[in-house]
């Protein structure tokens, strides 16, 4: 078999190109033959070197880096890239089996789903987050800090000022999406969900546009060992990117309050407000080797006390491998994987409920039993980058295109062409 990655880029700097390189290794170790394909120029994972993995990158710019006229133009539908896309794909001298999609806003924008779905092979998609329904792909109001409750793309969403960064900004964004929902509707997509919650909210969000459904675990690089000692720790960890969507000022708040260090790895916009609360200590950014050292070390848990619908961070998981509990977010799709008060605690992203999760931890011998079932439940059924490519390789083979769907492919040049969008 052979499998078409894309992604962005080719380096995990982020959880979705994680899951990108990771599920390429993974599948090529199975005996697949892979192509991954990077749309932006880049550092290359180590991961990649696989005789049975190559790399074709197509040498675009990140559309949001240019200057804001140029970045929103192409930010709603990049010609350059399905042109470069549609090239590559053609030269390809083994036609592939499937084509497996990881990014896309950044460099590629819905200009790639014709070429894709015009391509001959079924084409899947990992919804790493709600891009696909949601302008801002968070399904998160920034201006009043919670869960959206709007219809994505109804009047009132298009209306809402829901945008981190501008009105304007979320202007192109709402364009994009319009531009997305046309080129993949009705067209036989399938769409990957990577937490059973997400699977729930997008199967309402995108009910009408013709998507198959798919459930995968993303895969999570860890090795077998020993469970740690979090009894042994003193401070409530945090890894990932400061900011509050992410819940980081609800530990720095809440461990102060049950008496303990916060312990911070990573780096964002509220790095200046966490260095000036007590109890806090800021690591900046570590390499996954040192941050599995350092919750080893410090860490009686690891909160992740997300605001929004997170899908599926993947420190939740490496903490449950590690034998380390977890204090997470009642609204984040990792939250499936804690057993509460066995493994962990769920509990919503709120002050008093963080506190009193964490003030539990000072039991050292209910934080040990906490580490060993976390340890035991994660290993009896482990998310290994050998089981995601067994899982995705299972998917792959269970494909099959059927008339419906050649009889919608659209001619090879049209990814050129800019959509018309109508008002929904």
């Amino acid at each position: 078999m052979h499998v078409v990655i894309l992604a962005e880029f080719a380096s995990p700097s982020g959880g979705a190109e994680k899951v990108a390189v990771e599920s390429a290794r993974g599948l090529a170790e199975l005996g697949l033959r892979v192509t991954y394909v990077q749309g932006v120029a880049g550092p290359v994972d180590p991961l990649l070197d696989h005789r049975n993995v190559t790399r074709i990158g197509l040498d675009l710019p990140d559309v949001w880096a240019r200057n804001p006229v140029a970045a929103a133009a192409a930010g709603i539908w990049h010609a350059r890239s399905a042109r470069a896309l549609q090239d590559a794909l053609r030269r390809l001298p083994v036609a592939p089996d499937v084509v497996h999609v990881h990014q896309w806003t950044r460099s590629l924008s819905p200009a790639i789903f014709p070429v894709l779905l015009a391509a001959g092979a079924p084409v899947v998609l990992t919804l790493h987050d709600y891009f696909l329904a949601c302008p801002n792909g968070v399904h998160y109001r920034f201006d009043a800090g919670e869960p959206c409750s709007l219809a994505p793309m109804s009047a009132a969403c298009i209306l809402a000022p829901c945008d981190a960064k501008s009105r304007l900004h979320k202007l192109v964004r709402v364009a994009r999406t319009a531009a997305a929902r046309r080129a993949v509707s009705g067209r036989g997509l399938h769409v990957v969900h990577v937490c059973d919650a997400s699977r729930a909210r997008m199967g309402t969000m995108l009910g009408g546009y013709g998507l198959t459904h798919h459930r995968v675990d993303n895969p999570v690089r860890v090795a077998p060992g020993a469970p740690a000692a979090p009894e042994a720790g003193d401070a409530v960890a945090y890894v990932g990117r400061l900011t509050r969507e992410k819940g980081a000022d609800l530990v720095a708040a809440a461990a102060h309050q049950a008496g303990l260090t916060a312990l911070f790895v990573g780096t964002g916009p509220l790095e200046a407000e966490l260095r000036a609360m007590p109890g806090v200590e800021l690591l900046g950014w570590r390499s996954p080797e040192a941050v599995q050292a350092e919750l080893r070390h410090r860490a009686r848990a690891l909160a992740a006390p997300s605001r929004w619908y997170e899908t599926g961070p993947l420190t939740v998981y490496e903490a449950l491998a590690a034998g380390i509990p977890v204090v997470a977010s009642d609204r984040s799709g990792a939250a499936e994987k804690v057993l509460d008060g066995t493994s962990g605690f769920v509990v919503p992203p709120e002050p008093a409920a963080l506190t009193a999760a964490f003030a539990k931890l000072a039991d050292d011998a209910r934080v040990a039993a906490m580490g060993r079932a976390a340890h035991a439940r994660y290993w009896a059924a482990p998310m290994t980058i050998a089981r995601h490519a067994e899982a995705s390789a299972a998917l792959y083979a269970g494909l099959r295109r059927t008339p419906r769907d050649a009889m919608q492919q659209e001619p090879a040049g049209i990814a050129a062409e800019r959509p018309t969008l109508h008002p929904l």
